[in-house]
């Protein structure tokens, strides 16, 4: 879960640093900055709770508590979704996969996602690159600028429908590098009823990642 924006201002060095808003605003006391050569401020909700700002080098800490504030709505209620799923988890704990496991989804996903993903390329109407099967506990999938394609093993225990649209939207940004209604447009094109599949993906998908070892 993130948010970013853009930004620009004067050079800072710096490795990690922390900053507190104080009891009053009901966020963690602290919260974590990353600075890196990127453009943007962007905050990022971690599954166990903390809370990162992923920040240019040049950000002054001002800018950054103004958008850590600015935000504070957006943290709350995604900080509200993951104590959600951890009293679920606790509750509710999960089996987790054994390493001979995942490599039997990773082989099972080699002969499955390629062939599915050439099936759907051509009616996206979009080229791409090579395939990579990754055993991840936060991604089901990604589209690199070069038009490779990175997809979760674990997907081969969702059912075929919610593959199907993983698959889809991967190649949807390569038309759209982004979640604008353009993207979601391009991912209703071949699937209409694709919310369907997200929103399992969001309940169903958040149990299944949890069986991710390691």
């Amino acid at each position: 879960m993130n948010i970013s924006i853009p930004h620009s201002g004067a050079a800072f060095e710096g490795k990690d640093q922390y900053i507190s808003l104080g009891a009053s605003s009901s966020l963690p006391d602290s919260i974590q900055i990353i600075r890196s050569s990127r453009r943007t401020l962007s905050l990022q909700v971690k599954h166990d709770g903390r809370i990162i700002v992923r920040a240019p080098r040049n950000a002054s800490l001002k800018d950054i508590e103004a958008f850590v504030r600015k935000n504070s709505a957006w943290l709350r209620k995604h900080l509200a979704l993951v104590e959600k799923e951890m009293a679920a988890e606790a509750a509710s704990p999960v089996q987790p996969l054994s390493m001979d496991e995942i490599r039997s989804l990773a082989d099972e996903a080699l002969r499955v996602i390629p062939e599915r993903t050439a099936h759907f390329a051509p009616l996206v109407g979009v080229q791409y690159g090579r395939i990579t099967i990754r055993n991840q506990k936060t991604r089901w999938g990604s589209c690199s600028s070069k038009g490779n394609l990175n997809f979760n093993c674990l997907l081969m225990l969702a059912p075929p429908k919610v593959l199907d649209y993983v698959i889809v939207h991967e190649l949807c940004h390569r038309k759209e590098m982004n979640h604008s209604p353009r993207f979601w447009a391009e991912v209703a094109k071949i699937i209409p009823d694709y919310k369907i599949y997200e929103k399992w993906l969001k309940t169903e998908g958040t149990r299944l990642m949890r069986r991710m070892t390691g």
